[in-house]
């Protein structure tokens, strides 16, 4: 799994789940959001609404609730366009040859993105 913010003023850098973590509450608010993603996203801009999908870590009672869940906006490639395109014009990159392992995985999904 891998994670990014985007936004007008800029994108972050990427932050990848290594295999094997489990991607529960606990690691997706302490790890992932709180220790990399938000600040990431902080040193882009104060500005800043957070989206999330509905992955079940993402709902979970002790992910912090920046808009409720029962908020979010329906899939929406308009609301989510990192979801709805970024990804799938990312993918379409990194799969051009077979992927031989995490670490070539990793590698081409940062090339791409650069």
């Amino acid at each position: 799994m891998v994670s990014v913010g985007v936004s007008v003023f800029g994108v972050t850098a990427l932050h990848f789940v290594n295999p094997g973590v489990k991607t529960n509450e606990k690691y997706y608010s302490k790890t992932l959001l709180k220790e990399e993603l938000l600040p990431n996203m902080r040193d882009i801009s104060e500005y800043l609404i957070f989206q999330q999908d509905n992955a079940p870590a993402h709902r979970a009672t002790e992910t912090p609730a920046f808009i409720l869940p029962t908020l979010w906006p329906p899939n929406s490639p308009d609301l989510n366009p990192v979801d709805h395109k970024v990804w799938s014009v990312l993918q379409e990159q990194v799969y051009k040859v077979k992927v031989n392992n995490d670490g070539d995985l990793r590698q081409r999904i940062q090339t791409v993105r650069d």
